[in-house]
């Protein structure tokens, strides 16, 4: 018998197996009589939805002839975008990339099929179907790469934030890939960018390049938010970022005021909390704006306690806890700023870890602006964890060691070998010291770090 290398081959071969007449499958299938006949005798091409009610009639799986319609649409018959799309999304929703991979191949020797799949890969993006619209963006972004074109710069942003995961080494690449194409963005997809590129380079502390971020975040906000309201321009139909514009200049300060307070100034860090609790200056009265502006103001008002807090003045902590307990959203971070103070002062906080123990494993937080940073509370439950290890074994009380186990589980699982070493170090301070169970959990530690040299690129070389 000669190879089925047709769909129409297989379907011919099916229909004699079956003993089935043309009438017959096509009463099965739902496809017209006189169109399914075109169709095996090769005088039709097979449209998508044929494709579907033939594989349907035959019993088979959605994807089972994928390969073949490929080879359809360019070798057994004239290649149309019409068939071609609708293919490409169906085989997204299947899974199928090889398929997907082999068309993109084909179209991109005619570099005027690259808008058209961009436009595919955008409608994936936003439908959430992130592998498949990252294989799209990859390959026009490849046939693009001397164009300097706004569309070259919207792939390497997509594929920016398709690549943000927990792997802090895979952030920083992509941050480093990417960055050079903020200028190239519309002006709206600009803010959202550099606030993308300020929270990334916040997790991995980066905290020189956060303030560059900040204020170039700042200068261009501020720019678009005069054209904005200016007379001349507000009839201007360009597009406006995903938030107020008054959002990113209050942001800008945020970021700024964390800058501080990283680099231990909290004299400077409350007087840029000023900056983004006044929200005075802002013309626009709708509900989104008055949410944004309050939100500003709580954050104000914790930051306010907060660095006050982290300054020394431990007589601000009772209400600082009061505040933070209406708050639900901030608590895990106050915690976390609260243990790092009583470290660093010894304070004894026993009765604020018992009163908000529930918020101590890793959750999702949000805000009035949907989730955090994912990035950045994953990097913080890491160093809250390890704080947490610290304050217990510095007050000789039992799970310290437990506690070293889980901030280095989580360390190791978004490749963060600062708070890896850490871990280490701090156990290596106390495991003399440890009763005879701790001792036992010294063997997990040297597990856990050799899995991490393992895994990553970087090793811990001073264990094990």
């Amino acid at each position: 018998m000669e190879p089925t290398v047709t769909i129409r081959d297989h379907l011919a071969v099916y229909l004699t197996g079956q003993e089935m007449s043309i009438n017959q499958f096509a009463i099965l299938s739902g496809i017209n009589s006189g169109t399914l006949s075109r169709i095996i005798n090769g005088n039709q091409p097979i449209a998508m939805g044929h494709l579907e009610q033939i594989t349907r009639g035959m019993g088979l799986a959605e994807d089972y002839f994928y390969n073949l319609y490929v080879d359809e649409c360019f070798f057994h018959s004239s290649p149309t975008w019409r068939r071609l799309r609708p293919f490409i999304v169906r085989a997204a929703a299947a899974g199928r990339l090889d398929c997907i991979e082999r068309i993109v191949g084909i179209l991109l020797d005619n570099l005027a099929y690259a808008p058209m799949l961009f436009d595919v890969a955008e409608e994936l993006y936003q439908q959430g179907n992130k592998d498949a619209a990252a294989l799209l963006y990859e390959n026009v972004s490849a046939s693009e790469r001397y164009q300097h074109s706004e569309r070259l710069a919207v792939c390497q942003y997509r594929l920016f934030l398709i690549a943000l995961g927990d792997d802090q080494n895979v952030n920083m690449r992509a941050a480093n890939q990417f960055e050079a194409y903020v200028d190239r963005l519309d002006e709206a997809d600009q803010l959202d960018a550099l606030k993308h590129l300020a929270d990334l380079y916040s997790s991995l502390h980066q905290w020189r390049k956060v303030n560059e971020l900040a204020k170039e975040l700042y200068r261009r906000a501020s720019i678009q938010y005069g054209l904005w309201h200016c007379s001349d321009c507000k009839s201007s139909s360009g597009r406006m970022p995903t938030r107020p514009l008054c959002y990113y200049i209050l942001y800008s300060h945020l970021l700024r005021s964390v800058v501080y307070e990283e680099q231990g100034d909290y004299i400077q860090a409350l007087e840029i909390v000023s900056l983004y609790a006044d929200g005075s200056w802002i013309r626009e009265d709708t509900e989104e704006v008055k949410r944004t502006v309050k939100q500003f103001q709580e954050w104000a008002t914790a930051n306010t306690y907060l660095y006050r807090l982290m300054a020394g003045q431990q007589e601000v902590l009772p209400e600082y806890v009061e505040y933070i307990s209406t708050q639900p959203n901030e608590i895990f971070t106050a915690l976390y700023k609260i243990i790092q103070s009583a470290n660093q002062y010894h304070w004894n906080v026993d009765h604020i870890l018992e009163r908000f123990s529930t918020y101590i494993p890793y959750r999702i937080h949000r805000t009035e602006f949907g989730d955090y940073n994912q990035q950045i509370m994953a990097d913080q439950h890491a160093r809250f964890l390890s704080e947490l290890a610290a304050y217990y074994l510095h007050n000789n009380r039992y799970g310290g060691i437990d506690f070293i186990l889980q901030s280095l589980e989580f360390s190791a699982k978004i490749n963060n070998e600062s708070i890896v070493i850490q871990c280490v170090d701090l156990f290596e301070q106390y495991r003399y010291a440890a009763e005879e169970e701790e001792q036992k959990k010294y063997k997990l530690l040297i597990r856990e770090v050799r899995m991490y040299n393992e895994k990553g690129t970087h090793k811990v070389t001073s264990f094990c």
